[in-house]
């Protein structure tokens, strides 16, 4: 899409962002950049809640315990 840059700046039509409600946008000396921003990052979830084996360290080597390694 080409568009022409008015007094206001430029418009990005929303249906280019389905089900996105906040944008981060980076201005670089060659390019703009819109990057939609997550609510909340999942893996910020991992250990929460921490893992519950009749061991001391699950949750802390849980690989070792999910994958017998």
């Amino acid at each position: 899409m080409r568009t022409k840059v008015t007094e206001n700046g430029v418009l990005i039509p929303k249906a280019w962002l389905p089900g996105i409600d906040e944008v981060d946008i980076q201005h670089t000396p060659d390019m703009i950049l819109v990057v939609p921003v997550q609510a909340h990052d999942p893996i910020l979830n991992l250990g929460t809640p921490p893992i519950v084996l009749d061991v001391e360290d699950a949750s802390s080597h849980h690989d070792q315990y999910l994958y017998n390694q």
